[in-house]
């Protein structure tokens, strides 16, 4: 067990507000929440430990944005995510995580750099939501959710080109992590990766990420569209790095 401590209580609570502030709206932000929590313990405790915070939370979420989403892209990916869980629990006994998080790092930062390339040149027309892509991304990020709770760059990739309107984005997001983090419960209880330790703690975490939960809600209502969006692009871009420098460092 982790000694509690000072750190433990401060990353903790860092990581909780960063879980109920992308909950909320914000989904790049609760990409912090577990290499916040993993400077104080193993990031395979710290992405446990948050799962129960991550559901409670979504559950909030979703009655928040309960008649705002993409129905279509929901029915795409959705499905794909599941492909992507079950890849993750089948080969989480032999695949690295360092590999996973350079993997991932890569392709958000490559995808960041050309959408700012793109947009310097000229304005991008929307582009429709599509079943190949759909597939190949919700199953990755399925996969890179399981294996690290980083499946949020890969949904990006594909969701913010079509430039849905900020609530539907935030709405679809919020529905299709939920689903894929009550699914994870399951093969994460079946690891064993679920203790008491780590559910006493998230017990008292839990309050926190609903506040920031709500807090988030009514930021993304309040900031104008075209910040918004480059807020999250910019947080892909933050955490793509972050992701690059965790693989590479390990």
């Amino acid at each position: 067990m982790t000694e509690i401590g000072p750190g433990l209580i401060a990353a903790a609570l860092f990581a909780a507000v960063f879980v109920g502030l992308g909950k909320g709206g914000l989904p790049a932000v609760s990409l912090l929440a577990v290499p916040t929590l993993a400077l104080v313990m193993s990031p395979v405790r710290a992405a446990a430990l948050l799962l129960p915070i991550y559901v409670l939370s979504d559950l909030v979420g979703l009655w928040i944005y309960r008649r705002e989403f993409s129905r279509r892209n929901l029915v795409i990916l959705f499905p794909a995510t599941l492909i992507g869980i079950g890849l993750g629990w089948a080969t989480a006994s032999f695949v690295s995580e360092r590999f996973v998080l350079l993997m991932i790092g890569a392709m958000g930062l490559a995808f960041s750099i050309d959408q700012w390339r793109k947009r310097k040149r000229s304005e991008i027309p929307p582009r429709p939501a599509d079943v190949p892509r759909g597939v190949f991304w919700g199953t990755l990020a399925g996969f890179t959710s399981f294996v690290s709770h980083s499946g949020g760059p890969p949904y990006q990739i594909y969701t913010l080109p079509q430039k849905l309107p900020k609530m539907v984005f935030a709405g679809t997001t919020t529905i299709l992590f939920t689903g894929m983090n009550i699914v994870k419960l399951v093969p994460y209880w079946a690891l064993g990766e679920f203790t008491t330790d780590n559910l006493e703690v998230a017990v008292y975490l839990v309050p926190v990420a609903v506040i920031a939960t709500i807090g988030g809600s009514r930021l993304t209502r309040i900031l104008p569209e075209k910040i918004f969006f480059r807020i999250v692009q910019t947080a892909l871009f933050l955490v793509s790095l972050q992701l690059l420098y965790k693989g590479i460092v390990g």
